[in-house]
């Protein structure tokens, strides 16, 4: 009577326990992993390009926090306009994530000079699965969707980055209605 007692307990506490690791294996496998590419910026100016680094990359720390996300961040940054699926591939598998994007921020050039530009933004960004199919872009034109005159170009980097995830996150519920967040 013992030995059937010991091993029904002892059955008991092997089964719940394994029921236990495969629920947090679900609840893992429903975060997804996004990689992040530094942005290209417009005009390409180097001293623009790390405060543009910092203002994106807090802005998509900022929404990706509310999300059941993992952002990834990677120092690399990929041409907006001639990207290479096998590239997006490769950083996908070497970094363990589901989804890459790539973004360009391009500011406004307003005046005579070179070097003269305004706050406004537009912030554009192209979504790849990890084996590096395109399927969605999104931007977002600080000035026509915001009407926003005045402010720091910060403060318009990080709208802009908002309104592009915002516009991806939409794009992707029409093409998957089944998955409901990125």
């Amino acid at each position: 009577m013992r030995r059937i007692l010991f091993f029904t307990a002892f059955s008991t506490f092997l089964l719940i326990g394994a029921t236990s690791v495969k629920a947090q294996k679900n609840v893992d496998n429903k975060i997804k992993k996004v990689l992040y590419f530094n942005p290209e910026v417009e005009p390409d100016i180097e001293e623009i390009k790390e405060p543009t680094n910092h203002a994106f990359f807090s802005a998509v720390s900022d929404n990706v926090s509310g999300r059941k996300n993992k952002m990834l961040k990677t120092e690399t940054q990929i041409s907006f306009d001639s990207i290479d699926k096998q590239t997006i591939s490769d950083y996908c598998i070497n970094n363990d994530a589901d989804f890459a994007i790539v973004p360009k921020v391009r500011y406004f050039k307003v005046g005579i000079g070179k070097y003269v530009f305004s706050n406004q933004v537009v912030v554009s960004m192209k979504l790849f699965d990890a084996a590096g199919n395109f399927i969605t872009e999104s931007d977002y034109d600080t000035y026509r969707k915001n009407m926003r005159l005045l402010g720091s170009a910060e403060n318009s980097i990080k709208i802009g980055t908002n309104g592009a995830i915002k516009g991806i996150l939409k794009k992707l519920k029409k093409i998957r209605p089944s998955e409901t967040e990125l």
